[in-house]
């Protein structure tokens, strides 16, 4: 069986980017990017990318953009809109290959331009490109609430919250910059690839690790907010093909130091729960038939359990989250 866990190195870095980023968008409605190419991304090697990423030298995915260009490295369809939209991908309704072909872009900013509206201008480019027409709605859908436990949290509460981000200050070996919906992130790979920290500035710092021999994951968190564990929970529930988001409704407004220690073999068991048609367990779906909480194949501890033993609870519920709908998307652009 195929393990997808959440561990790679590619992968890693597909779901800091796939994410979407969190610039404001603000500026004229008919700003546009002077002139813009848009091509099909060449093939990966992922061999090279994984032994690239444990030298510490991190592909050039994702968006990049300055005062004189916005550049977008192997981004889906998908992910591209949620850039655009300021969505993350779990938000978009839309046709299944949106997530099937990789596309590089490169695009002149205009005079005067910020980095504040680069979604907007990448907004326009997609509907003059692809074609692009979509509205927003809410949706009630399946969720997981983080909620606080009957006998209360079991937190220790940061004395202070980490520093913001200088997304500025030059990258350190192994360290990539992007920009998730909720703020700024910079993340550095370990040597063998198996740490990967997350440092979301004034959200916390995440350091997950990943034992391959016990099959178990550790995630180390320093001044941590209850939104930004939601959201690393979502990743790794969604490793496993569990679509539903984690949303935070704990009540909980500080920073905590805490530690989750959970089996990977117990997030592929309910991803084959959710989607037993799946021989790689990853196409689970919102709103599929519901899983035990803990299964524990591998020994270990679920996910579920894991926050459990935080004071806190994973519930399954619905709640109405914003959706992003494509009306309409071509599957290829317009010629350059």
């Amino acid at each position: 069986m195929k393990m997808r866990s959440g561990f790679g190195p590619a992968f890693v870095v597909s779901l800091l980017f796939a994410a979407g980023a969190a610039f404001a968008q603000t500026g004229p409605a008919n700003l546009a990017f002077e002139v813009a190419s848009v091509k099909p991304s060449p093939p990966v090697d992922m061999a090279k990318v994984n032994a690239e990423a444990r030298a510490g030298r991190m592909p050039n995915w994702g968006p990049h953009i300055d005062a004189a260009q916005a550049v977008f490295n192997y981004m889906t369809l998908k992910s591209l809109i949620a850039f655009a939209y300021k969505v993350n991908v779990h938000q978009i309704s839309g046709p299944a290959w949106l997530d099937a072909e990789h596309f590089d872009i490169v695009a002149k900013m205009p005079d005067g331009a910020s980095k504040a509206d680069a979604p907007r201008m990448l907004q326009a480019l997609l509907e003059e490109r692809f074609k692009l027409a979509a509205h927003r709605g809410m949706q009630e859908q399946p969720v997981l609430a983080l909620v606080v436990d009957r006998d209360g949290p079991k937190l220790k509460e940061s004395s202070a919250p980490p520093e913001p981000i200088d997304m500025n200050a030059p990258l350190k070996p192994g360290e990539m910059k992007g920009d998730s919906p909720n703020g700024p992130v910079r993340m550095t790979m370990g040597a063998d690839g198996s740490t990967v920290t997350y440092n979301m500035g004034a959200r916390g710092i995440i350091k997950e690790n990943i034992d391959r021999q016990t099959q178990m994951a550790t995630l180390e968190c320093n001044g941590v907010t209850m939104r930004a564990l939601a959201e690393r929970l979502t990743n790794q529930l969604r490793s496993g093909g569990d679509n539903r988001p984690v949303v935070d409704m704990t009540g909980l407004k500080g920073n905590y130091q805490l530690t989750l220690e959970f089996s990977l073999a117990d997030i592929i068991a309910r991803a084959q729960a959710m989607n037993p048609q799946s021989p790689s367990a990853s196409g689970g779906a919102a709103g599929a038939s519901p899983v035990p909480e803990a299964s524990d194949p591998g020994g270990g501890s679920s996910v579920f359990a894991a926050v459990k033993k935080l004071g806190l609870r994973l519930e399954p519920r619905k709640a109405p989250v914003e959706q992003l709908v494509i009306d309409h998307v071509e599957k290829t652009p317009t010629e350059n």
